[in-house]
């Protein structure tokens, strides 16, 4: 199968300051199937399903035809945070993770007796990638007296280097509640997500310097140039983006918050500045609103209004139907890595738990210093 997937390079701007390299990262991009072999595909995959006790997950930034199929087969289409939350407590024996790397590893974590696959394990993440343990360890030695928060989109062996795991849906809520409890924080590893909740929480933070290679591309000039084109658009914005593109936002959130905000605010159209994955579920929820692409901008550039994660782009049916049918693409993570990395992804879940049910969540901070 792998013959027949091109290889394309990804190449952007690298970061500025002092960041670990992704400047020759990759990724396959399957080819698209015809219409017939698109149903062939997608019969095969969900009687494939039904015989190995198996569920999908899909992250939003997948192809459309794994998010329907997700929902077609009872499964979910979510973000990270709900991707393993649903894991964990599917009764599955397989756990089938259509994204890329860290939600494979953080679904067997959670659910180490589990077998979990994924289409591609060369899809990753260019803020795991610019996270190496090694350096990131090292990083957190410079600073004893902090408290290592890491973002979701990190390595096993960086969740189990941190005291909390959060991901974009309750990073503020967590570190406006470590701040509250007199924590100093080492934060991991994208800046502008970092800058953003710096800015709203007013919390004491030190960086690692790493960025999304899709959300850092958007540009508020050229936002700024959309929006006079279409003055009634309110604009949805994820925080991985640079700050300048934050501040023209009329709602800043997760993939979820976004979903929330294009459904509750009161306009018509929308500008949305995250990856294009979005746009299926945007489109699909909302059949009466209109929803633009946030253009993108600078010397990598190829194109306007093309964000897409190529290492999500990776998955695709074929690659779904090949590790069914053969159990292959099998993420396994070390035992012991695996028990350190539960207890920041555990830490997360019971504050965000407490948080939706209403219970003070700041009780569960506890008085650490850094792992």
């Amino acid at each position: 199968m792998s013959a027949v997937i091109p290889i394309k390079d990804v190449e952007y701007e690298q970061p500025a300051g002092d960041v670990c390299s992704t400047k020759h990262a990759w990724a396959r991009v399957p080819l698209e199937p015809s219409p017939a072999e698109r149903a062939e595909l997608k019969a095969r995959i969900k009687r494939l399903l039904k015989e190995r006790d198996a569920v999908l997950v899909s992250h939003y930034y997948v192809h459309p035809d794994l998010q329907d199929l997700a929902e077609e087969t009872g499964g979910l289409v979510s973000d990270s945070l709900e991707m393993a939350r649903f894991g964990r407590d599917h009764p599955a024996k397989t756990l089938v993770v259509s994204g890329v790397r860290f939600m494979g590893e953080t679904a067997k974590i959670l659910s180490p007796e589990k077998r979990v696959l994924m289409p591609d394990l060369d899809a990753t993440c260019s803020l795991d990638l610019g996270c190496p343990i090694d350096e990131f360890s090292a990083f957190c030695d410079q600073h004893p007296d902090r408290t290592v928060v890491v973002y979701a989109n990190t390595s096993a062996a960086v969740k189990a280097r941190s005291d909390w795991l959060v991901t974009s849906s309750c990073a503020l809520d967590i570190v406006h509640a470590l701040k509250e409890k007199g924590h100093k924080i080492l934060w991991a590893p994208d800046r502008h997500l970092g800058g953003y909740i710096q800015r709203e929480t007013g919390a004491d933070m030190v960086f690692w310097s790493g960025s999304c290679i899709v959300h850092d591309e958007f540009k508020a000039f050229e936002l700024e140039a959309l929006k006079k084109e279409h003055p009634k658009a309110k604009v949805l914005v994820h925080p991985e983006s640079p700050a300048d593109v934050v501040a023209l936002a009329d709602a800043v959130g997760s993939t979820s918050g976004i979903l929330k905000a294009a459904r509750e605010l009161d306009a018509r159209e929308f500008i949305v500045a995250t990856d294009n994955g979005m746009m299926h579920k945007l489109r699909t929820l909302n059949p009466d609103k209109v929803f633009y692409e946030a253009p993108t901008a600078g010397n990598s550039a190829t194109c306007k209004s093309c964000a897409h994660c190529p290492w999500m782009a990776m998955n695709g049916l074929a690659g779904l139907a090949h590790v069914l049918e053969t159990g292959g693409n099998e993420i396994h993570v070390d035992a012991a890595l695996g028990q350190r990395a539960r207890l920041p992804i555990d830490r997360m879940l019971a504050f965000t738990a407490a948080l939706k049910n209403g219970q003070p969540a700041g009780a569960l901070v506890p008085n650490i210093g850094a792992a």
